[in-house]
């Protein structure tokens, strides 16, 4: 397979990229930042049967930071190539 794929923005954990026959770009998460993202969702698992809800929140609350960054940091870079977004803003 010799498909190219477009880099829109700089490669950090979070990036980027635009594929080739799709209409809308995509992010490319780092294989580290994949990994910690599941460890904490291992994490937040022990915390929910063990009910320990505050363990549990803070857990959400982390990944749902990182999400919401990579989210953040696509739209920008969508606005800044002049890309609609896939969903509603």
């Amino acid at each position: 397979m010799n498909k190219h794929v477009i880099l829109l923005s700089e490669p950090v954990n979070f990036a980027v990229v635009q594929l080739p026959e799709r209409k809308f770009p995509g992010v490319v998460c780092q294989g580290d930042t994949l990994h910690s993202l599941v460890q904490e969702l291992e994490l937040m698992l022990i915390s929910l049967k063990n009910r320990d809800f505050e363990g549990l929140e803070s857990g959400i609350d982390l990944i749902r930071m990182q999400l919401l960054g990579a989210q953040s940091f696509y739209e920008s870079v969508c606005k800044a190539h002049e890309i609609d977004l896939p969903y509603p803003k």
